[in-house]
């Protein structure tokens, strides 16, 4: 469906809406941004990969632990967000929205606002994938805990 807008001067102007990418397209794009990241002992702490290797089993107690020392400064003791950075226990960050990957590559890339009005999020220097899986885990507990899914 095509919208059409009047112009000043008498013409017209035809917009059609944006294609989105197809399955396809996303699941290829997913490939070539994970590509290096086969998941072998090659992406753990030691490697410099920002997966943990295949089989990790996270802790979510030392994932408290970790998210109290390097994240409450912003999100919160509790991840209920601060002046500073948002909360993670809110439907926004629930795993359907934002999955896992996200914190992943927040921890490593950082990020710029796009869901609140803080400013960007810097990366977060000398956690090792093992610790993020950690904090993911302690995270994703505290939001079933709150009913967020």
């Amino acid at each position: 469906m095509s919208a059409v807008a009047p112009q000043a001067g008498g013409g017209v102007v035809t917009a059609r809406p944006r294609a989105r990418p197809g399955p396809a397209v996303v699941a290829g794009l997913l490939g070539l941004m994970l590509g290096g990241c086969g998941g072998g002992e090659e992406d753990s702490a030691s490697g410099g990969g920002f997966l943990p290797p295949a089989g990790y089993v996270a802790d979510a107690a030392r994932g408290r632990a970790l998210f109290q020392a390097n994240c409450a400064r912003c999100h919160g003791a509790g991840a209920r967000g601060t002046g500073q950075g948002p909360p993670l226990l809110h439907p926004v960050y629930r795993p359907g929205h934002h999955a896992d990957l996200a914190f992943y590559l927040a921890v490593r890339n950082g990020v710029q606002p796009h869901h609140w009005k803080f400013g960007p999020m810097p990366p977060v220097r000398g956690l090792d994938p093992e610790a993020v899986a950690d904090i993911v885990a302690w995270v994703r507990q505290q939001q079933r805990m709150a009913a967020i899914q």
